[in-house]
């Protein structure tokens, strides 16, 4: 893995680790949407293996709530170790990050914040 890219992955997971600690978050599929629905919902974190036709709605409920959507690197278990979990977390929704950067940060954080193509 490229420094770069590592660094990134360090900033992310530090970003999440301090929105854990201080701010408000679901975690989740259901609640996922719930908080879409509701327009509660600053940022939508997908993780790299979670199903296609989950990751689609998603994004269609974050787009009509006008949200963003990054697109986690590691896998669901990676996610949710990030997360200081001990469980897999493929939806996470970010409703207030509290004294962390991460709303700012990820929608203009382009370069790692793109779906992966599917013939890579």
């Amino acid at each position: 893995m490229p420094p770069k890219a590592k660094k990134a992955i360090e900033s992310i997971n530090t970003r999440l680790a301090l929105v854990m600690k201080s701010g408000k978050y679901k975690l989740g599929y259901k609640s996922t949407l719930k908080s879409l629905r509701s327009g509660k919902s600053k940022l939508v974190i997908l993780s790299s293996n979670a199903p296609p036709l989950r990751k689609s709605e998603v994004e269609y409920y974050a787009m009509l709530a006008k949200t963003g959507v990054h697109y986690y690197t590691g896998d669901n278990v990676e996610l949710g170790t990030a997360c200081g979990k001990y469980f897999r977390v493929s939806t996470l929704s970010i409703t207030d990050p509290g004294d962390s950067d991460i709303i700012r940060t990820m929608p203009t954080d382009l370069s790692q914040s793109q779906q992966p193509s599917k013939d890579s």
